[in-house]
């Protein structure tokens, strides 16, 4: 795949990201029932909401960081080691900054069980 393609994959999920991001902010910030028993249950889908607007607030982060990568020339290629990061791998996570080792190591440090 051509790193122009990866560029329209990332300004598409990019797009998608902040149109979700849009729609958790809206539902934070609506009125609140005045029963505390659905006041509770909204607090908790609250809490969903706020998890899953971090999660895409660092999926954004990745993503600016792999634009800011090709534009200077070096996206595919690991941050930590240097070596490219092979098609694969960046045909499954376009945002990629480690290449499959590094990451791998990154995720035993951090002790995680799967790789970044």
């Amino acid at each position: 795949m051509s790193y122009e393609t990866y560029r329209i994959m990332l300004c598409n999920r990019l797009e998608e990201l902040g149109v979700r991001l849009e729609e958790i902010e809206s539902s934070l910030d609506a009125p609140r029932p005045k029963d505390w028993e659905d006041s509770a249950s909204e607090r908790e889908g609250d809490e969903v909401l706020e998890r899953l607007g971090s999660s895409g607030q660092a999926e954004i982060a990745r993503i600016r960081a792999a634009l800011r990568r090709m534009d200077e020339g070096e996206y595919g290629f690991c941050v930590k080691c240097g070596e490219p990061i092979p098609e694969g791998r960046l045909d499954l996570l376009p945002d990629a900054a480690l290449c499959a080792s590094c990451a791998d190591e990154a995720s035993h440090q951090a002790g995680h069980s799967r790789p970044l």
